[in-house]
């Protein structure tokens, strides 16, 4: 195994810091999900270095919203609203077919915590596999031609810790005989979207495309409306500005500059581990969410959904 990336920022880095002195005149970006949270905080971290920052969003109205006040706090008016709804494929394809020239930067943010009852999304799979993780593979292959016209892009997807609580369980991905569980189903989408990362990286690295997953910590966003807000105690809680950090180091820090296939907390590369970690706060990544045959497998998996 290769030796962990470290870089010199850590759990209370802000989104401003790790990107500082940091140019991105010329680069084009793509965050989906960037109308709240953590996805708001990247395009403005993003738009500042000077790319041009798509927000790919549910509701352009609100999209337009958040584009204006970016545009007014950073000055780059070169902030666009895309219409994208990652738990839709003909949006996703609508989206696709939209895109014209080079794409140097796909920002994964967009996503759904613990639905309280079972549902079904692209292809009849559980829905948070579905828009968590279906509808950001879609995407992602709907750009790849745009990603490797940019030659060196960047494809960064938000995962979470959250990946510890269950692997992709490729026997009954969408729980139509296990019972259904909340926490289980959004860990195991958010072990697929890590995966993703692994197999993309995999795969396009030759053409210049490096892809890495990241979990933000814990932050207080629209995210947790199915669990009565965050419920991770008050020391092990980040910030808006340091919960975006790690998002915007892979998508434009030159220190990560040909790293990919990884798994990053706090700014830094995570260890793997063969258990879920008992203390709060303990960074780890699961072995089983980096496994190169799980990978491979979950996207032949995904391809034949899609066609």
């Amino acid at each position: 195994m290769s030796e962990l990336f470290r870089s010199p920022f850590d759990r209370h880095s802000t989104a401003s810091q790790v990107i500082e002195g940091v140019d991105l005149s010329g680069k084009r970006a793509v965050i989906t999900g960037a109308t709240s949270g953590i996805g708001v905080e990247t395009a403005r971290a993003l738009a500042l270095a000077g790319a041009e920052v798509t927000l790919a969003v549910r509701r352009p109205d609100a999209g337009e919203q958040v584009a204006a006040d970016l545009r007014a706090k950073t000055g780059n008016p070169a902030i666009h609203v895309a219409r994208l709804d990652v738990a839709d494929l003909g949006s996703v394809t609508a989206f696709c077919a939209a895109w014209a020239g080079p794409l140097h930067i796909l920002l994964n943010n967009a996503g759904i915590m613990m639905l309280p009852e079972l549902e079904r999304g692209i292809g009849g799979h559980e829905q948070q596999f579905a828009t968590n993780y279906l509808g950001h593979f879609a995407l992602a292959l709907g750009l790849h031609r745009a990603l490797t016209e940019a030659g060196g892009a960047r494809m960064v997807t938000v995962a979470s810790s959250g990946h510890l609580f269950s692997p992709v369980v490729f026997d009954d991905l969408d729980y139509r005989f296990r019972p259904y569980d909340a926490l289980g189903a959004y860990g195991q989408s958010k072990t697929a979207e890590v995966l993703l990362a692994v197999e993309a990286d995999r795969r396009w690295s030759g053409e210049g495309i490096r892809a890495n997953a990241l979990h933000p910590g814990a932050i207080a966003t629209k995210l947790q409306r199915h669990t009565g807000g965050l419920k991770t105690p008050e020391p092990y809680r980040k910030t808006i500005e340091q919960g975006a950090a790690t998002s915007v180091f892979l998508a434009a820090s030159p220190l990560v500059e040909g790293v990919g296939g990884r798994y990053f907390e706090d700014v830094n590369e995570a260890p793997q581990v063969n258990a879920r970690p008992m203390e709060l706060g303990v960074p780890g990544v699961a072995s089983y969410a980096l496994d190169p045959a799980n990978a491979e497998r979950l996207w032949d998996v995904s391809a034949a959904v899609l066609h």
